[in-house]
């Protein structure tokens, strides 16, 4: 599969704004992040909908298709064309026979918002909250040192959130916190969809890095990791409970409040 991986979508908008500051008021531009809906087309049928920045669409559709359980592997992916409507995209994806009848066998209906990873789903059934453990073996080398680095070099590869304020970012790192990939988006779990989209199809082995968020840690991300086997998930921001129950069930180290200077280690 050849894919078209180069986009010349910014993921914004310039929009008129007044701005105030103490007595004064002036009328300029801003930039806005993007928020549009996508819809994911499995082999001609429609499988979700996600409100999702319009960049890394490609990568996005096979992210998804992995972290969600679809497909198995990126080579079960066979083609991705992604369609600009007016005010929306489509994505058609078309995957191996074997693994769209179990699509069609487990499929569910989910019109996504940003911030959820399970809006719509059909019945409390239709959750997979019981991970495997994941084959990957811990990290070698300090942690500390490794989410100290990655906390200092995440900023400068978030362009997007430079421009608007609006995103999430999700950075792949090496064992010792240096960042490599990052990707963003409105959604936390839509530009960690990406990141993993990027890394399947340039064919990075998920084992031997980690995934650092800008959020915090929601149990759709770490479902999401441990499907990849990815060993750890470090985030600036909080985790929940059901984050922490799935990390320590999957076997993968969730730490949180990660800054150059310390972190929270959960599992």
């Amino acid at each position: 599969m050849k894919l078209d991986l180069e986009s010349d979508k910014t993921g914004y908008q310039e929009r008129p704004v007044t701005r105030h500051r103490g007595a004064d008021a002036a009328r300029t531009t801003d930039r806005v992040i993007e928020e549009v809906p996508v819809a994911l087309v499995f082999n001609g049928i429609s499988h979700a909908v996600m409100m999702v920045t319009p960049r890394d669409l490609q990568p996005f559709a096979m992210g998804f298709a992995l972290t969600e359980g679809l497909v198995s592997q990126a080579s079960d992916v066979f083609d991705i064309e992604v369609r600009e409507h007016a005010r929306s995209f489509e994505i058609d994806i078309t995957i191996a026979t074997q693994e769209f009848v179990q699509l069609k066998q487990q499929r569910r209906s989910m019109a996504g918002r940003s911030g959820c990873g399970v809006c719509g789903i059909e019945s409390l059934e239709s959750l997979d909250l019981q991970p495997e453990r994941i084959e990957a073996a811990p990290l070698a080398g300090p942690l500390q040192p490794a989410i100290a680095r990655a906390a200092s070099e995440l900023g400068a590869h978030q362009d997007l959130q430079r421009a608007t304020g609006g995103v999430h970012a999700a950075a792949w790192c090496s064992a010792d916190g240096a960042v490599l990939r990052v990707c963003e988006d409105v959604g936390r779990h839509n530009a960690l969809d990406k990141l993993i989209g990027h890394l399947a199809l340039d064919g990075v082995n998920m084992q031997e890095g980690f995934v650092f968020m800008s959020s915090r840690a929601s149990y759709e991300l770490v479902r999401k990791a441990a499907r990849m086997n990815i060993p750890m998930l470090a985030t600036i921001s909080a985790p929940s409970t059901l984050a922490i129950d799935i990390a320590t069930e999957a076997g993968i180290k969730l730490v949180s409040f990660c800054r150059q200077d310390g972190c929270v280690e959960y599992t």
